[in-house]
């Protein structure tokens, strides 16, 4: 799924991200999850929603939507008494690479990304003129968001909690739902406020050391306008690795690690990929919330610019799109856009009025 994102922003390769997506996805009947992994299957709706905002292939995604039924049908089967998943036999939750992070019980992280699926759903269903399960599935979306909140939020730790175990919310608060919160817009803007300050600012909460969720905190907190912290931890993170001699983005990194322990992984002295999407999210975060650039309509039919520095003095780049090349020079000073079709809005913040 985030090889999908850094192409939008790098080499934008439409025709690869449809071949995976069919691929991924696979024949019908659905006996499992994409690769097992439940957080996968979410993922996959999740890319079918990026590929039609980014590239407007409405054709694609009425082609695919049959197959889109028959898995969402196969996770709705699979949902508990309390209408949330939980692990089954045959199942992998995922999540993350990490020490000690529990996959007992209902999972948040998995209550949202299988809301954001139902929403692609109902999207979907209006693109394929199924206006009876767009209906359906837009309820179903609302429904489960207000449960989500309604059994995983905690006033007091002004957080989502990890997970429920047996009907009974956890104590433990971690990184994971509360970040996807933030970039799905799921929150109030006084709960994005509390949950930067008390989750992602906060050290006491376990870290992140993976560059694949690193990716998903750095986006949070970019949507929260926090550009100039992410920036400084882009040069610290992917810094650590070009210090060790790194010309290409790895599958993970922990700065605590010493020599060979760099290149170890799932138990394998040389098991680490040197060469992966995981690591590459700085592709996607300078073209979308340093340089600004996003499609507002389907297939950057309308585009917003909204720039910025993040601390830096000046930047230039492209980031391409389906009708060529949005190019931006940006300074304290000025702005220069040039772009080839397609309407387009900047948008900034100056402390004096702008002049055209």
């Amino acid at each position: 799924y985030q090889s999908y994102l850094m192409n939008y922003y790098s080499f934008f390769d439409a025709p690869t991200v449809k071949r995976t997506l069919l691929a991924q996805r696979g024949k019908d009947p659905v006996t499992a999850h994409i690769n097992t992994i439940m957080d996968y299957s979410f993922y996959w709706f999740l890319g079918i929603y990026d590929y039609y905002k980014y590239t407007g292939d409405k054709k694609f995604v009425q082609d695919v939507y049959p197959r889109m039924q028959s898995l969402m049908t196969y996770i709705d089967g699979r949902k508990n008494k309390n209408g949330l998943l939980e692990w089954m036999p045959g199942d992998w939750i995922f999540i993350d690479w990490a020490d000690k992070l529990s996959k007992d019980g209902e999972v948040s992280f998995e209550q949202l990304l299988y809301a954001r699926s139902l929403e692609t759903m109902a999207l979907c269903a209006k693109l394929a003129n199924d206006s009876e399960n767009a209906a359906k599935y837009d309820v179903e979306a609302k429904a489960l968001k207000a449960k989500i909140f309604e059994l995983y939020w905690n006033q007091n730790k002004q957080a989502l909690v990890h997970s429920r175990v047996e009907d009974k919310p956890t104590d433990n608060v971690t990184r994971y739902a509360n970040m996807f919160g933030i970039f799905f817009d799921y929150f109030t803007p006084e709960q994005k406020i509390a949950v930067k300050e008390n989750v992602l600012l906060n050290d006491k909460i376990a870290k992140i050391t993976t560059p694949y969720m690193r990716f998903y905190e750095l986006e949070a907190l970019c949507a929260m306008g926090e550009q100039s912290y992410v920036l400084k931890e882009m040069k610290s993170y992917w810094g650590g690795m070009l210090k060790l001699g790194a010309t290409s983005f790895w599958e993970e990194y922990n700065p605590d690690k010493k020599g060979v322990e760099h290149l170890e992984m799932y138990g394998r002295p040389y098991g680490k990929s040197l060469c992966h999407a995981w690591g590459a999210s700085p592709i996607y975060l300078l073209g979308k919330y340093y340089l600004g650039v996003s499609p507002a309509t389907a297939g950057y039919e309308t585009y917003n610019i909204e720039p910025s520095l993040g601390g830096l003095e000046w930047m230039e780049g492209k980031v391409p799109t389906n009708n060529g090349e949005i190019a931006l020079s940006v300074s304290k000073k000025e702005i220069k856009v040039k772009a080839a079709e397609g309407v387009g809005t900047l948008r900034l913040k100056s402390a004096i009025k702008p002049t055209v």
